[in-house]
């Protein structure tokens, strides 16, 4: 498998631990240790204190993937496995492609879920924001499509279907006969009134869905995710795909997701508030922008090359800003992450800096 470079991740490298703010963080406020461990319940508080550092189950800890399975109606334990969040779609596309088969992916998009089918030899056609579902039904039924992959609520744009159009892009899916990949990782995180949308894999049985603690679940640290399929020989060949990459999870990060997973309604109800305050912020402060109904990401368009603008903020600054050239995505638009608690603050910095250095400061 030969994959091109990793334009998001080679972009934050040098950056991310350096930078002195950021605006274009992908996750939420980070949880802290103690805070997990003190709320709680009494007997996992007991498993944590006597957690021996052995190896963990290949298929993940039984209660993790209940936890897993509540989530997601229709399954059970049975239907999960865990895994680190970008180890997932690794595993899924091993498991549903080989080379010479047709893909057609929303972009842009975290580059893994286009990249690792083209590496495997796999053609992949792009559904491209804004996302017409007229074009998507064009494209499926074009040639025999082996995999659909979409990503609601969407990185980078912070696009989500209503009810109906989602429901149509499962039946494209389904008419094609072909697995569905649905990232979900921004799944959680609605910030209006309008109806949630389902887990892919309530809807069709031929969906592979990708979920973990590294956005909504404010944990990126524990690299805990996981596959949900009703598809059982799907997820029995990502589980021999897993003796070949990680082979388990770590010990004390599965009992901690257990913790955060029991406690998801009021990390929940802290993050959509910090969300809902940054997105006033943002449309108080950078003209033209608007926030997502649900996620934590904003794609907002702001000049021509952001990323000479994002490189001099940089520079000057030392603030993150990350352009959509980094998502092959033109150069007029910029991720705005709205998770962090600092983003306000950061973004009032970002709004002085950028009208001085358009001459009207």
């Amino acid at each position: 498998m030969k994959l091109a470079p990793f334009a998001l991740e080679r972009y934050f490298a040098p950056r991310e631990f350096v930078a002195r703010a950021q605006l274009s963080c992908s996750d939420c406020e980070a949880l802290t240790l103690d805070d997990v461990v003190a709320h709680a319940e009494a007997e996992l508080r007991d498993a944590w204190s006597a957690l021996r550092l052995g190896y963990s189950e290949s298929r993940g800890h039984p209660l993790l993937r209940a936890e897993v399975a509540a989530m997601h109606p229709g399954t059970s334990v049975e239907h999960t496995i865990t895994c680190a969040p970008a180890e997932g779609i690794l595993l899924a596309m091993l498991s549903t492609l080989a080379a010479g088969d047709r893909v057609v992916a929303c972009a842009p998009a975290y580059q893994s879920l286009h990249e690792i089918a083209r590496g495997m030899g796999c053609v992949v056609d792009e559904w491209p924001w804004p996302f017409d579902l007229t074009r998507l039904t064009a494209l499926v039924r074009a040639r025999k499509t082996k995999l659909v992959v979409v990503n609601f609520p969407h990185n980078p744009t912070g696009h989500v279907p209503s009810v109906d159009e989602w429901h149509a892009v499962v039946a494209a899916a389904r008419d094609a006969g072909a697995h569905l990949f649905s990232d979900e990782m921004y799944r959680f995180l609605d910030l209006t009134a309008a109806p949630p949308l389902a887990s892919a894999v309530e809807l069709y049985d031929k969906a592979i869905v990708l979920g973990g603690l590294s956005k909504a679940f404010s944990a990126p640290g524990l690299r805990s995710g996981w596959l949900v399929s009703r598809d059982l020989d799907v997820i029995q060949r990502c589980a021999e795909h897993k003796d070949y990459t990680t082979i388990c999870g770590n010990g004390p990060g599965e009992l901690l997701s257990i913790m955060v997973l029991r406690q998801r309604a009021r990390i929940l109800a802290r993050n959509i508030a910090t969300i809902r305050a940054n997105v006033a912020a943002l449309e108080r402060l950078v003209p033209g922008a608007k926030g997502p109904r649900a996620g934590c990401v904003a794609f907002v368009e702001l000049d021509d090359g952001v990323t000479a603008l994002a490189d001099e903020l940089f520079r000057e600054t030392k603030m993150l800003l990350l352009p959509s050239s980094v998502f092959g995505a033109g150069d007029r638009h910029a991720r705005f992450g709205l998770g962090r608690a600092a983003f306000a603050t950061t973004l009032e910095e970002f709004a002085t800096w950028r009208a001085v250095a358009r001459g009207s400061g």
